[in-house]
């Protein structure tokens, strides 16, 4: 294999700009992470420059993967996934394009589109492909007729994964494909799985993988109480914040052994950034300082030792990837205002307690004192930070990435954010909740 630009690539020059990156998880039937499939879109958004010219139309399909793969690594498509398997959708141009060189073979699941006809030559180059490591995945199974059949006789031989829309299939029909595709001792995955009872209706089918964002929709439990630890955070939250001295603060931690542990580990995070090691609380408060303990007090509140492996784990990742990315756009566009940037990030974490709490957003704000900012940004979306908001629920979405008129693109505009910044900025954000959910977890 080479890393040379292939002609198609050479022959359609892709702006570098013109792309954003989707990240969306897949996971394992305990809830742990097993991988993400990163959409790729070209899409133009050198609209966002102000006073950039007018962009060049995007290119249809996945004829810019390649290109815009190959851009993507050189950022560092590692920190997008980690040590998780990484799902990247093909077609048989880029089947047969030179983007192999920048992927991490062993980790990486080529997910071919319906469009890809099992010719020769097809079948040739996933021959090669697979013996240098790469793993393949169908998609858009479920159809009838002949050349369906033959289509699967041909391509499944060469594939471990294959995905099931639950969307487009009833559960009938998705029962029988799953024993079928078991049978073959393939691993199947259920794609768009977007609320909890479709991801329970799968689950009782025997299916291996999910994929949606079933687990970040907020779900209301009647009675449901925080659990002590929980408590015991916003607990100290409320001191954090207040006017209450350090001293106060740190017998209150002491008080709950657990707590004072994950907050030790926490606080001793690469991603902290601190110089020395933290050995104590009191420690913690001089070299952090109130405002960054209250942000490891936050993150503590989605890794709950007791849940760990259930879904508060991928809550945990999404959370902090969110949080992130929005303290990040901050920086970016207010340097040197440090305290706006440390609002996004709470507004970031603060955006899935509906869901990590199973309440109404409403009453989380009621009960967690905020300021009238964020409670705008939380509950309607408005102001700098519900701007911010948007933009990170959209590039999160995989429905926005159907279409370019979607609201990744106004939201880039309106914050005159370039796609290859933005890149930039959700790889450092990938990176950084990456190193903080190992040491959570």
């Amino acid at each position: 294999m080479t890393d040379t630009p292939s002609q198609d690539q050479a022959e359609h020059p892709l702006r570098v700009r013109d792309f954003y990156l989707g990240r969306q998880p897949v996971l394992d039937r305990n809830q742990s992470l097993f991988g993400y499939e990163l959409l790729f879109r070209s899409t133009p958004l050198g609209q966002a420059n102000i006073g950039a010219g007018t962009p060049a139309a995007p290119m249809p399909g996945l004829s810019a993967t390649a290109t815009v793969i190959a851009h993507a690594a050189q950022l560092g498509l590692a920190r997008a996934i980690g040590d998780a398997h990484c799902f990247i959708n093909v077609d048989a141009d880029v089947l047969g394009s030179d983007i192999y060189a920048f992927l991490p073979r062993e980790r990486t699941v080529l997910e071919l589109a319906p469009s890809v006809a099992p010719d020769d030559a097809v079948l040739a180059r996933m021959a090669e492909l697979a013996g240098h490591g790469f793993q393949f995945a169908l998609d858009g199974i479920g159809g009838a007729g002949a050349n369906e059949a033959e289509r699967l006789q041909k391509l499944l031989p060469l594939a471990r994964f294959v995905k099931l829309d639950v969307r487009n299939n009833p559960q009938p029909a998705l029962s029988g494909l799953a024993a079928r595709l078991h049978g073959m001792h393939k691993t199947v995955v259920a794609d768009k799985v977007e609320t909890r009872d479709e991801y329970q209706a799968c689950m009782d089918l025997g299916i291996d993988l999910f994929q949606g964002y079933y687990f970040a929709r907020p779900s209301v439990l009647g009675g449901r109480k925080l659990s002590p630890s929980q408590l015991a955070v916003l607990e100290l939250m409320s001191k954090v914040t207040s006017d209450v001295d350090n001293a106060d603060i740190e017998r209150a931690v002491k008080r709950d052994v657990t707590v004072a542990m994950n907050l030790l580990r926490l606080v001793n995070t690469p991603a902290v950034g601190a110089r020395q090691r933290i050995d104590s609380v009191s420690q913690a408060l001089l070299v952090l300082g109130r405002r960054q303990l209250q942000r490891w007090l936050q993150i503590m509140l989605y890794a709950e030792p007791g849940t760990r492996g259930h879904n508060q784990t991928p809550l945990l990742m999404l959370a902090t990837t969110r949080g992130r990315l929005m303290e990040l756009l901050a920086q970016r566009l207010r340097p040197g205002q440090r305290y706006l940037s440390e609002i996004a990030f709470t507004v970031g974490i603060m955006s899935l307690m509906d869901v990590l709490f199973g309440i109404p957003m409403a009453d989380i704000v009621e009960q967690i004192p905020v300021s009238d900012e964020i409670a705008n940004a939380l509950l309607r979306r408005s102001g700098f930070f519900g701007e911010l908001l948007k933009l990170a629920e959209c590039i999160e979405s995989p429905d926005s990435h159907d279409s370019q008129d979607d609201g990744v693109l106004p939201a880039l505009r309106g914050l005159a954010i370039s796609g290859d910044d933005m890149v930039e900025l959700e790889m450092a954000a990938f990176q950084w909740s990456d190193s903080v959910v190992r040491y959570a977890i």
